[in-house]
């Protein structure tokens, strides 16, 4: 064995550092919150935690990772990967608001805000953030559907648009003004709007993906609209 292959040989096998483990991931949320996605680099971070890149690169292959890793460490930390499975679709969708609520009520506004943006920019990366840490509870989960069909509480052809579209939205928008979400307000929210659009999306033309969908695309008039703007 080289001299080089041993020096690697251990620093892989080095026990990982769990004070700089959350120093970097507090960063990076930090970073997040002033600069968007865009803003996180492996330099930044490395800057701000007094580290090197190297220490950065063994722990993840790529910013996303180390944004999904601090996402899971910080706003998703509590209630993540525990399955949603009440027994009924008012219990599920319930139990989803309540954990969006918290995941965004652990950041500040500003960085809900920015994850959410870089979750639309990036579907990838949405993606990743929701398999990495379970249900969040900014998407209805297809099981969650499947069942509330299997028991007769929904159509078949539900479409989740109605949740994804509203639930997100509606929830960031009171962590941003700093209005409460109590019980009360979710049971209203569920009862009168997300169960009932539910209900109502099945046998519809195919609905557009939601906000929260991790794949919203713009419409044919929107697409159609900004291609006229761009050649005029």
């Amino acid at each position: 064995m080289t001299y080089r292959n041993s020096v690697e040989g251990a620093a892989r096998g080095r026990p990982r550092d769990a004070a700089l483990d959350q120093r970097i991931t507090a960063v990076v949320l930090e970073v997040l919150a002033e600069s968007g996605y865009e803003g996180v680099s492996f330099e930044e971070v490395a800057r701000r935690c007094q580290t090197s890149k190297a220490s950065l690169y063994r722990r993840w292959g790529s910013k996303r990772e180390m944004v999904i890793a601090a996402v899971k460490a910080g706003p998703a930390q509590r209630g993540a990967g525990e399955p949603i499975a009440t027994g009924s679709l008012r219990g599920d969708v319930l139990s989803l608001c309540r954990r969006l609520d918290q995941t965004m009520r652990a950041a500040d506004s500003q960085t809900a805000m920015l994850l959410l943006q870089a979750g639309l920019e990036d579907p990838d990366l949405c993606e990743a953030i929701e398999n990495a840490v379970g249900p969040t509870g900014a998407r209805l989960p297809r099981q969650v559907m499947d069942a509330a069909i299997a028991r007769g509480e929904l159509p078949d052809g539900a479409d989740p648009f109605a949740f994804e579209e509203v639930v997100g939205a509606a929830l960031l928008l009171r962590r941003v003004n700093d209005l409460p979400v109590d019980e009360e307000y979710l049971s209203a929210l569920v009862d009168t709007i997300v169960i009932p659009a539910l209900k109502a999306s099945s046998g519809r033309a195919p609905l557009p993906a939601g906000i929260f969908s991790g794949h919203p695309a713009p419409t044919a008039h929107e697409t159609a609209a900004h291609d006229a703007k761009e050649n005029a």
